[in-house]
């Protein structure tokens, strides 16, 4: 079955760019891709959770109902964190899944599907079955999704670790009283497990995953509940960037990426509209500190930790 063409792959003018493209003068060299070789010893076995994204095949939301959160106002501003290939280092893990997912279902070369995949990260994979094969059976492209999920968790959320500056960098992000949510394309369930896995949930103070709507949607939410305050939205991908632009008052910040066959330079997603990016988010307190530096105004004084709140 062809994939789609022209402007249904929002990223397609953009692949060759992405798998061919050489980091900018002055960033940090994207760090060697993760082997991809046996698994790690004995890792945590996270359960299966059966959820529909909001891309239902009626276009309508079919995500869970939520209780409504009342604006309230934070110290300093919001940083909104995408999950993977931002937080966690799995975009190679994840992505070898869907290439064979793909090719047992569409008969898509691994190699094409892959980069397919890496091309429409950003948005749940319902939808990026929807783009990439427009004229599939909906029951296929469902029931594809659902292998996807399992194998995702079985095969790569088992093995899935932060990236090695994560910690750290959340812990001083928090000291710098910055207020910190997650936005995802995964499930919020499995989402929460992973963060509570890692030793993370502790520092955010909400997860809204793909039964909470789409990144824009999370935005949205965001910027109602925490009212007239800098946010930042943090991702990995074009999809991320445009969400960011596509509401006033928030700016995107950009993780570069470089795994097999497929790279993101800074470059490219600042053309996306990232203000910053590079391939490790070591710089990123310093970043928020300039861009919402006042002149004649030093940045907030670092205190305790604070947490989830």
């Amino acid at each position: 079955m062809a994939l789609a063409s022209g402007g249904r792959l929002k990223e397609a003018s953009a692949l060759p760019a992405a798998m061919n493209s050489t980091p900018n003068e002055g960033a940090t060299p994207p760090p060697a891709p993760a082997e991809e070789g046996p698994p790690r010893a004995s890792p945590t076995e996270l359960p299966v959770i059966n959820a529909t994204s909001q891309f239902a095949e009626i276009g309508r939301a079919t995500g869970r109902s939520r209780e409504i959160v009342a604006p309230r106002t934070v110290e300093r501003g919001v940083v909104v964190f995408d999950l993977d290939g931002t937080i966690l280092d799995d975009l190679g893990l994840i992505s070898t899944v869907a290439a064979d997912v793909l090719e047992k279902a569409f008969g898509t070369p691994a190699d094409e599907g892959r980069v397919h995949y890496l091309a429409t990260t950003g948005m749940p994979f319902e939808a990026q079955l929807s783009q990439l094969y427009p004229e599939a059976p909906p029951e296929l492209r469902a029931s594809t999704a659902r292998t996807f999920h399992q194998r995702k968790v079985t095969e790569a959320y088992a093995k899935a670790k932060p990236f090695p500056e994560i910690p750290r960098l959340l812990k001083r992000i928090d000291q710098e009283r910055w207020t910190m949510v997650i936005s995802t394309g995964s499930e919020t369930e499995m989402a929460e497990l992973i963060l509570e896995r890692e030793g993370l949930r502790y520092w955010f103070e909400e997860v809204l995953g793909s039964a909470d709507g789409t990144k824009r949607e999370h935005l949205t939410e965001y910027v109602r509940r925490y009212p007239a305050v800098p946010m930042f939205m943090v991702g990995d991908s074009r999809f991320d960037m445009e969400a960011a632009q596509s509401l006033p008052g928030v700016r995107a910040l950009g993780r570069a990426s470089s795994v097999r066959g497929w790279t993101l330079t800074p470059a490219d997603l600042a053309q996306w509209g990232a203000v910053w990016s590079d391939y490790s988010l070591t710089e990123l307190p310093e970043v928020l500190a300039r861009l919402t530096a006042k002149k004649g105004r030093p940045p907030a004084a670092s205190g305790r930790p604070r947490g989830r709140r």
